[in-house]
């Protein structure tokens, strides 16, 4: 018996292997965890299905047709779509993006099907497998298994030997990994990062789709079947640490084999319900808390998440806060003079908004996205009908409703402190999706299928049973936790939540504790969305274990980021929507897919705007304010920087004879440049310009520009105005893998290298046989198979420029190269740039150790303001001129 439960374990878990696979696949190349992958496996399979039943087509092509053409075709359009600016966007804005289309791809599939008349695809459909119909048995090991189980293994054990094949052997696989790794180093490599990520969508897709095609004879054509098998699949991907297709393979089919010996072989846990089926839940959020904690050193700096800028901070005060008052006076007009129908529709709505004002509170405020809150609000709801019917009056079980929330918030907080990002939110699904499975299905705490009743909250001139009222009580409430978190954001508490959520390093150092602003702001935030899913309970009069699923916080979330979750606003607005449109689409007859449909769309809204609607907005409005401003004053800079270099005295002369002009016989130029970082202006009429063979030595103080304009240099910042030339060629349009392309390199500030990639695999992205290298530099070969991120800083620095002495580029352009190195390495550097200098390489030096760049320059260059105010060659500098230009440096 248990040989046939580990072999059917095992065909289970091939199907969490391959979509697991394909999740690894898709995040280790793009970065970003794809929640919709469980929806493109079904949209795949209903493909599948109408292909085989409508048309009429055999299985094995209606396979073909599906996973090989539509899946992966759905992946690049979503990828053009959605997925290309979500790379560039924050987490919480990547999660929302995916779950979005987690709810709108089964409805776009589903709305066409009943357009066009289709066979039906809901519970009664009987979908077949790929293989004979019907299934044969065959007997294995004492066992019976059929054709379409073989089929499915058969499959798994393909995909996974292919993919890791792909992945660690090809140079596709190679620069996925490198643009995950650090994305902006790998386009300076010359990678194409936007084709990377779109061959990764493209054959995640397809791999999502095989394992639903695969899958649909077991599961049917159920999208929530398909969310879930998501989930089981996101535990083995975890248990392969996002990483190694391999491991999420071997955990696949672990887990299936887990499952069903647990099926199997645990009788006595049928006393607690639900607990057999959770299985998987519980490996999840195991794997998390024990696996993703990594002690690894990584080269770079720590990421920052800084709120957006405020584009509304000019405008006064009373115009910013009239929209919301004249909002607010339409909505009590409307209370007192609507229908009591819609009034208890704008009711419902306001009980969800005072809910997602949690979501303001623990990811607006505290950049975590935590997808519990639906069963943090149930559990208040039902502790407070729990302690109401054992006898309590109902005041202070309504308090013990929001205290039991607020202590279950405290219990997730605990895992929190050594999560984050993604993986915080996995964890706090997991728990939902088990208190939903297990401690919400216990009797005695849920009352059953009945539920407890609830009456309505009475103020002795009216009661919440009149919609009004409700109306009004919401109101306040909302608008008191909209004191407490502007409060918050003021106190020091906010400051030290904020400077953990920006810096948590820096943070850290200067005293704060992180672990106690994330515990400080689980708690409130669940104790709002406690007091919200009690008010829910009262508006409803009852509460049931199933009013208030987990799956529900994916959908809240979504509603609330697409609106604004920084804001109070953005809740009340997400919460009056989230009930009023599916009212309209109802009331107008529109199918309730459209809606799903629309709601998904907004995913590609946050794509562009991660801040949501609200934001949205107020930056729209900036940019009508200084239309033109920017360009006007780039213009003004040029005109500036024109006179000032008109103005100068004449060049020098140098033995007698005037220095050439280095344009007339430049390889790299910049011509009157300007540039900077958002409404920032560092660059003001820049002109630079390196010949072959020559090294420039770029020398100035902190903050004059150096480091802009090697990014302008290679592509990696744009100009607002001016030109960069190669070789006589306007190349300012050009991207920064283009640059590479045709032969210009930066070597970064800090250590250009990829951290998680080996030695071998650093070469390999800009060599194809890296043993010159190794021959020049042994120390590299004896550490080939090391991680990058493990090395000596002067062994990355190395390694950094190694590839360069191979393939020599035809501008090389070196941000600090000896920062932070030891002086023997920071001669092996120099003698790479005097060895590149007599093969013919352009170099343009930017370096901190004035004295080793003014050994090795030709001719130097000094900035100060973001302006050239000096350049000629290196005999004609003195100390008085480089201790003018260059502070620090006597």
């Amino acid at each position: 018996m248990i040989v046939g439960y580990v072999l059917s374990g095992l065909v289970t878990g091939a199907i969490f292997a391959i979509m697991g696979s394909g999740l690894t696949l898709s995040y280790a190349a793009t970065g970003v965890f794809n929640f919709a992958h469980g929806a493109v496996g079904f949209l795949t399979a209903l493909v599948f299905y109408q292909c085989n039943v409508a048309l009429g087509l055999p299985a094995w092509l209606s396979a073909l047709i599906a996973v090989a053409l539509f899946a992966p075709s759905l992946g690049y359009l979503l990828h053009r779509a959605m997925f290309a600016g979500l790379a560039q966007a924050g987490e919480t804005a990547q999660i929302v993006g995916t779950i979005g289309l987690t709810i709108a791809l089964p409805a776009l599939g589903l709305l066409v099907v009943d357009l066009l008349g289709l066979p039906s695809a809901d519970a009664t459909a009987l979908p077949r497998g790929i293989g004979p119909h019907p299934a044969q048995g065959i007997e294995l090991l004492g066992a019976r298994l059929d054709t379409d189980q073989l089929i499915t293994f058969a499959f798994s054990a393909v995909t996974a030997v292919g993919l890791w094949a792909f992945m660690r052997h090809t140079p596709y696989g190679l620069r996925m990994r490198a643009s995950v790794d650090r994305r902006r180093l790998a386009t300076l490599r010359g990678v194409d990062v936007d084709a990377t990520s779109a061959l990764a969508w493209t054959l995640g897709s397809g791999l999502a789709g095989l394992a639903g095609v695969l899958a649909v004879s077991v599961v049917g054509l159920d999208a929530t079947a398909y969310t879930v098998l998501l989930f089981a699949s996101a535990t083995a991907a975890v248990f392969g640490r996002l990483r190694s297709i391999p491991w999420t393979f071997a955990a696949g089919l672990g887990l299936g084999v887990v499952q069903n010996l647990v099926a199997g072989y645990t009788d006595f846990l049928e006393e607690v319900t639900g607990l057999r089926t959770a299985v998987p839940v519980i490996l999840l959020f195991a794997g998390l808390v024990l696996l993703n904690r990594s002690r690894e050193r990584v080269a770079g700096s720590t990421a920052e998440d800084a709120p957006p800028p405020d584009h509304l901070a000019g405008v006064p005060l009373w115009r910013r806060r009239l929209p919301w008052v004249v909002g607010l006076v339409a909505l009590l007009v409307f209370t007192f003079a609507g229908s009591e129908y819609y009034v208890g529709v704008a009711a419902q709505g306001l009980v969800l908004a005072l809910i997602f004002c949690s979501f303001v509170v623990v990811t607006g405020i505290g950049g975590m996205v935590n997808l519990a809150q639906a069963s943090f609000a149930a559990m208040a709801a039902l502790t407070c009908g729990w302690a109401f019917a054992s006898g309590l009056p109902f005041l202070p079980a309504i308090l013990l409703g929001v205290l039991a929330a607020g202590a279950v918030g405290l219990l997730v907080a605990l895992p929190a402190l050594r999560l984050g990002g993604r993986v915080l939110t996995l964890a706090t699904l997991a728990l939902a999706l088990l208190a939903d499975q297990v401690l919400f299905q216990v009797d005695a705490f849920s009352n059953g299928t009945i539920g407890w009743p609830l009456p309505a909250l009475g103020f002795g001139f009216a009661d919440t049973s009149d919609p009004r009222v409700r109306v009004v009580l919401l109101l306040v409430l909302i608008g008191l936790v909209g004191l407490l978190v502007k409060n918050l954001e003021r106190s020091a508490s906010g400051r030290a939540i904020l400077a953990v959520r920006s810096a948590p390093a820096a943070a850290v150092t200067s005293g704060l504790s992180a672990p106690r602003t994330k515990i400080l702001l689980f708690v409130l935030a669940s104790a709002i969305a406690g007091l919200g899913g009690v008010l829910y309970a009262i508006s409803k009069g009852s509460i049931t274990a199933t009013d208030l699923p987990a799956f529900s916080g994916f959908v809240w979330l979504a509603v609330v980021v697409l609106q604004g979750v920084r804001r109070i606003g953005g809740a009340v607005l997400g919460g009056l929507i989230a009930v009023i449109f599916p009212e309209l689409l109802g009331t107008w007859d529109v199918s309730a897919h459209v809606g799903a449909i629309l709601f998904g769309a907004g995913g590609m809204v946050l794509a562009k705007h991660p801040d949501g609607v609200l934001a949205q907005l107020a930056e729209a409005r900036h940019r009508r304010r200084t239309r033109g401003l920017e360009r006007e004053q780039a213009v003004a800079l040029q005109r500036e920087s024109a006179d000032l270099a008109a103005g100068r005295s004449p060049r020098v002369e140098v033995g007698g004879q005037p220095a050439p002009a280095p344009a007339d016989v430049a390889l790299f130029r910049l011509e009157n440049v300007v540039a900077g970082y958002a409404d920032c202006t560092v660059l003001r009429g820049v002109d630079l310009a390196v010949r072959p063979g020559e090294v420039v030595a770029l020398l100035g103080a902190n903050g004059a520009g150096k480091s802009t304009t090697c990014a302008v240099a290679a592509g990696d910042l744009p100009v607002t105005a001016g030109r960069v030339l190669l070789d006589g060629a306007d190349i300012t349009a050009w991207p920064a893998h283009r640059r590479a392309r045709a032969g210009v390199l930066l070597a970064p500030e800090g250590r250009g290298v990829f951290p998680g990639l080996t030695v071998e695999e650093n070469l390999r992205t800009w060599l194809t046989d890296p043993g010159q290298v190794y021959e020049r530099l042994p120390l590299l070969a004896e550490r080939r198979a090391v991680s990058a991120g493990a090395l000596s800083g002067g062994e990355q620095q190395l390694l950094t420029l190694a590839p360069a002495l191979v393939r020599p580029p035809r501008v090389l352009i070196a941000d600090e190269p000896s920062l932070g190195l030891a002086p023997l390495v920071v001669r092996q550097v120099f003698e790479i740039f005097a060895e590149l200098r007599e093969r013919g390489v352009a170099l343009l030096l930017v370096e901190e150790k004035a004295t080793e760049a003014l050994r090795i320059a030709d001719r130097v260059a000094f900035m100060r303001l973001g302006r050239v105010t000096w350049t000629g060659p290196r005999a004609e500098v003195d100390g008085d001129r480089l201790t003018a230009a260059y502070l620090g440096v006597s």
